[in-house]
Parts: C-alpha cells; structure tokens; sequence
C-alpha cells in the first residue's frame, strides 16, 4: 500500500494523536476455551528441558571455546557461545518477562535476573516497557519498541547485527538508570512504585559489568570480558535477524496482529534459539501462552490468518523490498490479506 505521509512522532510523551488508541479493541482468533486453558497451562518441566539444553549447550561451547584458545578453533566455538550466550539468552529473557515459561514464579524470576545480566537489560524496565508494547503494539506515541520506525534507519540496522546501537544504548540507560534518573518518556509506562527496582537493578548490573572488567584488567587478558559482557555484542546479530521479521514493513496503528505481525516457519535450530517466537501474530494475540505451546496454538488459529512464511528467505524478501520503499515513501507498508470470510 503507498499513501503520501509526513513525519511522525515516535515519541511517547507530547503525541496527542496516539490517544485515539489508547482504548482500540484487538481482534482474537477464536479458540475454545478449554482449548485456550490447556495452551496455557505452564510447565516447570517443558521450561526446564527447554533451559537446560540451553545451558548445557552454553557451557560446551564455552568450555570448548578456552580449550580451544590460541587456535582456529576457537573462532567457532566463540561464536557458538556468543550466539547462545546472547541472542538465545535474550529470548528466553523475553518469556521470563511474559512470566509463561515457568509454573513456579520463583524459578521464572531467577532466570530473568540472570539472562536480564546475559541480555544486558533490566527486567523492571523491560517488564513494563513489554508489557506496553504489547497493549498498544505498533500504536505510533504508545509502543515504546518500535524498532522500525518509518523512514526505516539502515544504518542503524546494519550496527546492530553487532548489537552496537541496541546495546550501546541500553549501556547508556543501565548508566543513567543506576544514577536515579528515569526520563519523562519512561515515566510514561513505568509506575512510580517500581522506579525504585530499577533503579537497583542497574545498580547491581553496573557492578557486575565493572567487576568483570576489573578482572580482565588485573588477569591482564580480554579472556573475561570475551565470556562475560562482549559475546552480548558480538553474539546477538542472529537475534537482530530474526527479530527483525516480527513487525518490519507491516502496519502501524491497527488493532489486529495478523496486520501488524509475522508468523515465519523456522529450521528446529533457529527456533530453538529464538524460542519459538516466529509464531508471532499468536504470541502477539495470546501473550500468555507459553512460548513451548505456540506451535499447537498456531494450528488452531492458522486458518484465520494471513499464510505463514515459509522460511527466513520467504520473510525477508518481503522485508528487504518495503523497507527500501519506506525510505522514499514513509507512508509505505506491507498490507497483508486475511483470508476469504475471516473476522475483522
């Protein structure tokens, strides 16, 4: 679709126009309900298989990688660990936000302080910017994660397939953050009473990051930093690739997943990594279905959605195109078809 469309305003705070979005109702694919409460049952013993492979792998590819050090073999093995270490690790650090992987609430806050430290970003931030995000997702003033926003920033997507943009900034929040200072845009979505958990936690993650440091500077070697704080940077471009087909080039400012998102079918490995958040228009719909479920949901509402993508490939084709359009045309975007006699 190509319409004629000035500059917009992204920004949460000062954008009157986002406020006729703010009570829009979102469609859902029908679902039994019974059918819907057996997809949300959660699992500590799905999540725990889930995570423990993960970790598992996490640590061969490390103890390989230092076994490995001085050798060709090494550069694999790093960035195996680099991969794991950061883009799996932020996609599970993104369930854990959503509270679904785990039936024990304990054991989903463990991990979401860790893989927050793995993923370099705080969970009480997060918590509440995700939990925006998906109330008004792509709704221009209220989504604070558009990560396209139109005219589309090249440059800045081709810096973050090494994370130097994502993380440079989120460097910078932690910093801010751990000196007291929230800005007025996140002030828009972060309630007053949690500021404070913030606020340590980037305290605390400050103090990790520097103690890590610390370490590669008396060690005389960049071996720690390499294995604690670096692979989130050189680790997270597969993360970066596959996130970029959740919502690239589609719709802003309608209330209905399957025209604002993508559902991309994936090779076992990659949705491994990505923990099978190529179902995205479901995930979007029912965010509290865990992330192990999203599979079988997809079958129940498959028929009222727009064809999934076959591939990686079969997305970015997509993709690639309409962001070169938006930066001519911001008005730009991918208008996906529902199916002949779905609901709108």
């Amino acid at each position: 679709m190509a319409e004629s469309l000035a500059f917009r305003n992204y920004r949460l705070s000062g954008n009157a126009d986002a406020k006729m979005f703010e009570h829009s109702d979102w469609y859902a694919c029908p679902v039994p309900r019974k059918r819907m409460k057996e997809l949300m049952k959660r699992s500590d013993g799905a999540a725990l298989r889930d995570f423990g492979l993960w970790l598992f792998l996490l640590l061969a590819a490390g103890i390989l990688a230092l076994a490995s050090w001085g050798t060709w073999v090494a550069l694999p093995a790093f960035l195996v660990y680099g991969v794991l270490y950061a883009s799996a690790a932020e996609s599970r650090f993104h369930e854990c936000l959503h509270g679904t992987p785990f039936k024990t609430r304990w054991i989903n806050e463990t991990f979401l302080w860790i893989l927050g430290f793995f993923a370099l970003k705080n969970p009480y931030f997060w918590r509440w910017s995700h939990a925006r995000h998906h109330t008004d997702t792509i709704v221009v003033g209220r989504d604070p994660e558009i990560a396209f926003p139109r005219p589309p920033d090249i440059w800045g997507m081709l810096l973050n397939m090494l994370h130097l943009r994502a993380g440079t900034n989120e460097l910078s929040k932690t910093l801010r953050h751990s000196a007291g200072f929230i800005n007025e845009e996140e002030r828009e979505f972060i309630p007053a009473k949690e500021r404070s958990k913030v606020v340590f936690y980037a305290r605390l993650q400050t103090g990790l990051l520097a103690a890590v440091v610390a370490w590669s500077v008396a060690a005389n070697s960049f071996m720690p930093l390499l294995f604690f704080g670096l692979p989130t940077f050189y680790g997270s471009w597969l993360h970066s690739v596959l996130a970029a087909m959740q919502h690239a080039g589609l719709a802003e400012d309608i209330p209905d997943h399957r025209l604002n998102s993508r559902t991309v079918y994936l090779n076992p490995a990659f949705s491994f990594v990505y923990a099978n958040m190529n179902y995205h228009v479901e995930h979007h719909m029912f965010p509290l279905v865990p992330y192990y479920a999203l599979s079988k949901l997809h079958e129940e509402i498959k028929a009222d959605c727009p064809p999934a993508y076959r591939g990686l490939w079969d997305a970015y084709r997509e993709i690639l195109p309409a962001l070169r359009r938006q930066l001519k045309n911001p008005g730009y975007f991918v208008q996906r078809a529902l199916p002949a006699g779905s609901a709108s």
